[in-house]
């Protein structure tokens, strides 16, 4: 049986036909990711999107739309991921910012490049549906999320 869901989330970020990426190590491979990683309880979804971008990148983001909501199993794990990916703008770099463990870099790549990597190289399938899906104009307002708090 599976194991609960990581919940995850990442920021598609276009800008002159290429898109904001890191390279990680992540599992002793070096692979290529979407800002992107896990939600905290006590954040929203976009809070999350706009941490783990401005943590991974130094860039600080705001999300404009939601692209996709995506469950996929890691092919050699029991482990199975939700990922919400927003899409959006970056507007400020902090370059005296240090990236987060495991980030090597943050770099901008087209499409083709990103699709040119082994399979291997890219940290999941998530990566490559999410920029395809963007690329489609899969844009859902971000109205579609709600906190909903209780005061007892």
């Amino acid at each position: 049986m599976p194991s609960t869901p990581h919940i995850t989330v990442a920021a598609v970020i276009e800008k002159d036909g290429k898109y904001l990426m890191v390279k990680e190590l992540a599992n002793d491979l070096v692979v290529f990711n979407q800002p992107a990683g896990h939600w905290e309880v006590d954040e929203s979804l976009t809070d999350a999107a706009i941490r783990e971008t401005l943590e991974e990148t130094a860039w600080e983001f705001t999300p404009e739309a939601l692209v996709g909501v995506y469950r996929w199993k890691h092919p050699q794990k029991d482990d199975v991921y939700l990922r919400v990916t927003f899409c959006g703008s970056v507007n400020k770099f902090h370059s005296d910012q240090p990236l987060d463990d495991g980030i090597l870099e943050a770099l901008w790549m087209s499409h083709a490049e990103l699709a040119a990597l082994p399979e291997i190289e890219r940290r999941s399938a998530m990566v490559l549906q999410s920029i395809q899906d963007y690329e489609r104009g899969r844009r859902y307002d971000l109205n579609l999320l709600s906190d909903v708090i209780e005061h007892w």
